[in-house]
């Protein structure tokens, strides 16, 4: 089977972390003209102002999972983050999650919410990528057990996922209609695992990783169908 076809995610990529820059933004002008149609408390003062009258920030706060206990290196991991979102001057907050069903009970899961977090996500998620290649360089000392690390900001690791799997099963029907091995561009670790597992039970193809280091890349492979064999008569 030699024909091959080559895969870019480039567009998809844009259009996700654009569309949650476009929602803080919207999110942002939504807050400051509802702040400013807000009537004044019985002092004749707006509650969103201090004794300066100058205008305070809201800081949506979000629950973690209280039913889990989060160790040392955890809450460790959650101040770090929380002091680098200070230093840039982003409105934000950060929350530990528990791990979902089926990822290491060690992962430590970190969650960024608030009105910045479109911003912290950045252009294809990379100002994300970059803060938890930190979080993970500072929570992996040499001499500790290794743990894996996720940081996500508004639900947009989850979406992004989401979207790149169902983007992986349409391959894959595509790769056992027109019988071409299909290849996308190179991928990180996280990614090249979502496509594995979207096409982990999908008939008629196979998934496998090519490449080394950065250009190693995931390939959707067609496979025959046995044939059953007819039993003599």
């Amino acid at each position: 089977m030699s024909d091959t076809e080559d895969v870019s995610i480039d567009n998809w990529d844009d259009e996700e972390s654009g569309s949650d820059e476009e929602t803080a933004d919207a999110e942002e002008e939504t807050s400051e003209a509802g702040s400013e149609g807000e009537a004044p408390g019985a002092s004749g003062q707006n509650p969103e102002q201090g004794d300066d009258g100058g205008r305070r920030r809201r800081r949506r706060r979000g629950p973690e999972d209280d039913s889990h206990e989060f160790d040392e290196r955890s809450r460790h991991a959650q101040a770090f983050v929380e002091d680098v979102i200070h230093k840039m001057g982003m409105d934000c907050r950060v929350r530990l999650r528990r791990p979902k069903e089926g990822d290491s009970p060690d992962e430590i899961n970190l969650e960024i919410f608030g009105r910045d977090a479109g911003r912290i996500i950045g252009k294809k998620g990379q100002v994300l990528q970059a803060l938890q290649f930190l979080v993970h360089r500072i929570v992996n000392r040499p001499g500790l057990e290794r743990r894996h690390i996720l940081v996500d900001a508004e639900g947009y690791r989850s979406r992004r996922d989401s979207s790149l799997a169902t983007m992986a099963k349409r391959l894959g029907r595509q790769a056992v209609d027109e019988g071409k091995i299909i290849t996308f561009e190179p991928m990180n670790p996280r990614d090249r695992r979502v496509v594995h597992l979207a096409l982990a039970k999908f008939e008629g193809v196979i998934t496998k990783s090519d490449g080394e280091g950065e250009d190693r890349r995931v390939q959707i492979i067609p496979v025959r169908r046995p044939t059953a064999q007819l039993e003599p008569s």
